[in-house]
């Protein structure tokens, strides 16, 4: 089977193939933008590996939450590449991405919302497979849902943030460290995918749609205030 991953959430942005089992990934940080660089690493991925895009079985992208633009830009390329290549699409959670990504164990993932939030999930990962334990939210570090039990570990740039440390005070003990270097990538997206389109799984193009968990994108000045933000 020969798959093709991106991701796009955060400010690192990657494409990976998955061919045969074998993993080939291209990546870099992009802080603004990013649509020059998916398409050129997918056709270099492909001619590296003497593929066509006529010769992949799916498509697969990190359907959020995250940045809005880069959730956007995936689901776009992505969704491109499906209709005209008549492919089925998997659409794979940013934050499973991020938790299979940091590898076994339980895994806190948290990965900066701005505007004073962060996103956070929590997941048990166990080589290629993961089960979750608490689905993806938004909200505040103080007030967050946190999983039950010891030995945790964070994931995710959340942590970098005022945020995270709040999640870390409340972790107390239970959290046994953090990277907040640590960010979801396109190898992980067909690693999670690939055994859903090995199933027959997959959706339509027009079906793969980003999961933002936040509709709203800004806040007036009393909400930030209210947040703890500047004017």
């Amino acid at each position: 089977m020969k798959l093709l991953a991106f991701e796009a959430a955060t400010r690192r942005l990657s494409v990976a193939l998955w061919c045969e089992g074998v993993l080939a990934e291209k990546s870099a940080d992009v802080p603004n933008g990013g649509s020059e660089c998916l398409l050129p690493w997918a056709n270099q991925l492909l001619a590296d590996a003497g593929l066509t895009f006529k010769q992949l079985d799916g498509l697969a992208f990190g359907a959020g939450p995250g940045g809005f633009t880069g959730l956007r830009l995936a689901c776009g390329v992505t969704q491109g590449l499906a209709c005209g290549l008549d492919l089925p699409v998997v659409p794979v959670g940013t934050l499973a991405a991020l938790a299979l990504a940091s590898g076994d164990g339980k895994v806190l993932a948290c990965l900066d919302a701005r505007m004073n939030e962060v996103y956070l999930a929590a997941y048990a990962v166990a080589g290629d497979s993961l089960a979750e334990i608490l689905p993806p939210k938004v909200g505040a570090g103080g007030t967050a849902l946190l999983p039950d039990g010891d030995g945790w570990r964070g994931a995710g740039d959340g942590f970098a943030t005022l945020h995270g440390a709040v999640l870390r005070q409340r972790m107390g003990g239970r959290l046994v460290s953090d990277d907040a270097t640590a960010f979801p990538t396109a190898a992980a997206v067909a690693r999670l995918a690939a055994p859903v389109l090995a199933a027959g799984g997959g959706v339509a193009a027009a079906q793969a749609l980003p999961l933002y968990v936040r509709d709203k994108v800004a806040l007036t000045t009393a909400e930030r205030l209210a947040r703890g933000g500047s004017k």
